[in-house]
């Protein structure tokens, strides 16, 4: 635990400039895909709703939203120990989940280009989002006197494949969970601003709406592919990346319960909510969703919670990597039971309206 009177320190590449924080299967991945796969596909199916998102990205509503005013212009200094390594992490895990969407992206759009222009453009406007997104995150870090070389993330990240149809599952649920994520805490601190610690949050409403389009835009691309969403091994894709995305994130923010505290938010309920909203949201284009009611649904993820914390001692232990490999062992074990069990759950079946989340 960082003593609560002096700032945190973090190690760096050089003077100002954070080392990133070290992969682990719960942080954000950078991802490639088959790009012969997607230039060949038929989009015919759902055309005109992606031109119709196409028009709505065009548009650029936050194209002047990001600009940095005067309640920046001041020293954090206040922000200290414990409060400060969390919002440190926030900020620099953010930052690297919006850095990584934009390098996808960007890599489609340059490959779809040829053969795929209304996807091209697209990827690029999405990539001219998150590139917003990550840029602005990356200027808050300075506030702090850190910074992350996004060129040398670039390079020295490994780089997770996930054919096509994965990507669309994969990223029509993250950005939906970062929609709903977002506008909650903005809700909060618009309920509580004496809870506002950085100015950054005030930026959460329309920056949730960018996350919102972008969600509209893959699952537009789920109903393209009628394969996708309507036979059996779909139904199980998708409450397979429905438990990935809501796992990873419980996992994530009861690890990092400190940075929600600070901003007046208990990190389970939030999380609880969070996942209450985005399950329902992908009841508009999933076949089914999971049971996030059933009584063992989060008593499972709080096993896990727990889990984690025993495999981080181990990890952060002095013992030999062959000791602290069986030493996690069990834990592991007992971590993919849990998952098998909330996989397992019977889910529920729903009739999609193809609604948007507001």
């Amino acid at each position: 635990m960082v003593d609560s009177l002096k700032k945190p320190t973090f190690e760096e590449i050089r003077p100002g400039v954070k080392v990133p924080a070290k992969e682990t299967i719960l942080t954000p991945r950078f991802y490639t895909t088959d790009f012969e796969e997607m230039e060949k596909m038929d989009i015919s199916a759902n055309e005109e709703e992606i031109r119709a998102i196409l028009e709505e990205f065009r548009i650029d509503y936050n194209r002047h939203h990001f600009v940095r005013d005067e309640e920046f212009e001041q020293s954090w200094d206040h922000i200290d120990g414990e409060t400060r390594k969390v919002f440190v992490e926030f900020l620099e895990r953010s930052c690297t989940a919006e850095f990584s969407g934009f390098l996808l992206y960007k890599e489609l759009s340059r490959r779809l280009k040829e053969k795929s222009p209304v996807l091209a453009e697209c990827f690029l406007l999405m990539s001219r989002d998150e590139a917003r997104h990550a840029g602005f995150l990356n200027k808050a870090l300075s506030d702090f006197n850190l910074s992350l070389d996004l060129g040398f993330l670039t390079k020295s990240r490994k780089y997770t494949f996930f054919k096509p149809k994965f990507i669309f599952y994969a990223t029509y649920l993250s950005e939906k969970i970062g929609y709903w994520r977002y506008i909650k805490i903005y809700r909060h601190l618009e309920a509580h601003p004496e809870d506002r610690i950085y100015p950054i949050f005030r930026f959460f409403e329309n920056w949730c709406q960018d996350e919102n389009r972008h969600g509209d835009f893959f699952d537009a691309m789920l109903k393209s592919q009628p394969s996708l969403l309507n036979d059996w091994k779909a139904r199980l894709w998708c409450r397979f990346f429905l438990l990935s995305v809501f796992a990873t994130m419980y996992l994530n923010d009861l690890q990092r319960a400190d940075f929600y505290a600070a901003i007046g938010l208990n990190a389970r309920d939030y999380d609880i909510e969070v996942i209450e909203k985005t399950n329902e949201t992908a009841g508009r284009v999933f076949p089914i969703v999971l049971n996030v009611n059933h009584p063992s649904f989060y008593q499972r993820l709080d096993h896990c919670v727990k889990t984690n914390e025993k495999l981080s001692a181990i990890a952060n232990s002095n013992a030999p990597g062959f000791v602290k490999f069986f030493q996690k062992l069990p834990h592991y074990i007992s971590n993919g039971w849990q998952f098998l069990n909330l996989y397992l759950l019977k889910p529920i079946n729903v009739e999609p309206t193809h609604g948007v989340a507001r």
